[in-house]
């Protein structure tokens, strides 16, 4: 991808709710199952936050003292006005950097997040390098797109073989997690809504105005021509794959 391909997809989706597939309630049923709740103080470190909507939720519904991390700072500007503007500001942090290349002291964090962002990474590397910053006996909690079948379809395979081939089952997923330190306490995949209502739908919305202020230029017409697929891809085949939650305890 180029330096302008990036930047006008980093623009189309700088001003949507969220950057992959989630919802309020799953991130609410995420944090009930890492024992996340408003009567203890904790560290979070949320990576790869883009512009924060989980983040927001996990404030809004937690005691913690979040660090929200991201590698571009139009993202991060929009979660701090939307922290000033729900008094939460005194809670996320935010910080500029990439997922890859942490600023964090060993074992700083109770628990680390993600949703919708390892893959950046590939799920495996990032469950692998992010284990360090967990305090013992701390969760890693991630959702990550996922095979939810044992076998799919050609023309499936190839898309997904192009676009992320690191893609895995959900039981090869736990496996990872079992490899690299993590006692796997549960998992659940994401349902419907959180792509068509939270994610692809407000994203669609935008498409007109996007073209309109590049001047439906032959760049800008080959992005959205490229989501345009991705969701045509998701409507066919969405019996076969999906985001799953997972969420996983560092162990000694």
């Amino acid at each position: 991808m180029t330096e302008q391909e990036l930047q006008l997809l980093i623009g189309l989706h700088s001003d949507t709710p969220r950057q992959g597939p989630g919802s309020p309630a799953e991130t609410r049923k995420a944090m009930a199952l890492a024992g996340i709740d408003k009567r203890r103080r904790i560290k979070m470190a949320d990576i790869g936050c883009g512009s924060g909507a989980q983040t927001m939720d996990l404030a809004e519904n937690s005691n913690a003292l979040i660090t929200a991390v991201d590698l571009f700072p139009g993202f991060l500007e929009r979660l701090q006005r939307n922290a000033r503007a729900g008094g939460l500001q005194d809670r996320i942090t935010t910080v500029e950097a990439s997922m890859d290349n942490l600023p964090f002291a060993d074992e700083e964090f109770d628990v680390a997040w993600s949703e919708g962002a390892i893959y950046n990474m590939g799920f495996e590397e990032g469950v692998k390098q992010w284990r360090r910053f967990i305090k013992p006996g701390g969760y890693l909690v991630a959702s990550e797109v996922s095979w939810i079948t044992g076998a799919r379809p050609a023309e499936l395979e190839e898309y997904w073989a192009a676009q992320y081939p690191q893609i895995d089952t959900i039981s090869g997923n736990i496996r990872k997690l079992e490899q690299h330190g993590y006692s796997p306490t549960a998992h659940f995949i994401l349902p419907e809504y959180c792509w068509t209502e939270y994610y692809y739908g407000p994203l669609q919305k935008r498409f007109p105005a996007f073209l309109s202020r590049h001047g439906h230029s032959d760049a800008a017409r080959a992005i959205v021509e490229n989501e345009k697929r991705e969701i045509g891809v998701y409507e066919k085949y969405k019996d076969y794959y999906s985001y799953a939650f997972y969420i996983g305890r560092k162990i000694s």
